[in-house]
């Protein structure tokens, strides 16, 4: 976040002379308590100063890359998980080709007859499966799927950064997001590099700040 010529003022005054009343950093700056409410909200809720009733304001001490991972670990995967694609552990390697393909996704989570998670398909899976001569209308993706106890998997409330390192730690494309049940996990929703990435945007863009 880019602060204006003002609200550096604010800061710095606040830095000095702390805690200090919005009233006393109006009247350093020859202003009006109105016209700096705008820029104490700002520099507030961005988390550059706090406020305490019958104090004043003070300064946080933090930098603004401090305040940046802040609000970047702040933000949980249930901000900007998308719908899961899954697929039955029964449908053939051809159908999950021709899911992913419609649904334009490159993982599909494979479920059993009780709608919990059983497995991960990922495009090197499907690719692999089709390379040689086999039938693939024949052959059951759960012949080739990544099975569980071997799938990463994240939940709803976890922290958006974390999830992003175990990605890159695996080295894979997405993860389910699940709701743990007593016979097993529930796919609710999936995080992907996609989902990152727009993360990443709207942060660049102050849409989180």
């Amino acid at each position: 976040m880019e602060l204006n010529k003002r609200q550096e003022q604010i800061l710095q005054i606040v830095k000095d002379h702390g805690p200090i009343t919005g009233e006393s950093i109006a009247e350093k700056l020859n202003l009006t308590r109105a016209t700096l409410r705008p820029d104490l909200a700002i520099l507030t809720m961005a988390g550059y100063l706090e406020a305490r009733p019958r104090v004043g304001y003070f300064y946080t001490g933090k930098t603004g890359s401090q305040l940046l991972a802040d609000k970047i670990k702040k933000i949980k995967v249930e901000d900007y998980q998308s719908i899961p694609v899954v697929v039955n552990e029964n449908v053939s390697v051809y159908d999950a080709i021709v899911t992913m393909f419609l649904e334009d996704v490159g993982t599909l989570f494979v479920v059993d007859d009780e709608s919990l998670l059983a497995g991960v398909l990922s495009r090197k899976d499907l690719l692999r499966a089709s390379i040689g001569k086999q039938e693939l209308t024949t052959i059951p993706v759960n012949i080739i799927m990544t099975r569980m106890p071997n799938i990463a998997v994240c939940y709803k409330d976890d922290p958006l950064i974390d999830v992003a390192e175990r990605l890159i730690e695996k080295q894979i494309d997405a993860m389910p997001v699940v709701r743990k049940t007593e016979k097993g996990y529930e796919v609710i929703g999936r995080i992907t590099k996609t989902n990152m990435t727009k993360a990443f945007v709207a942060l660049a863009k102050d849409d989180l700040l």
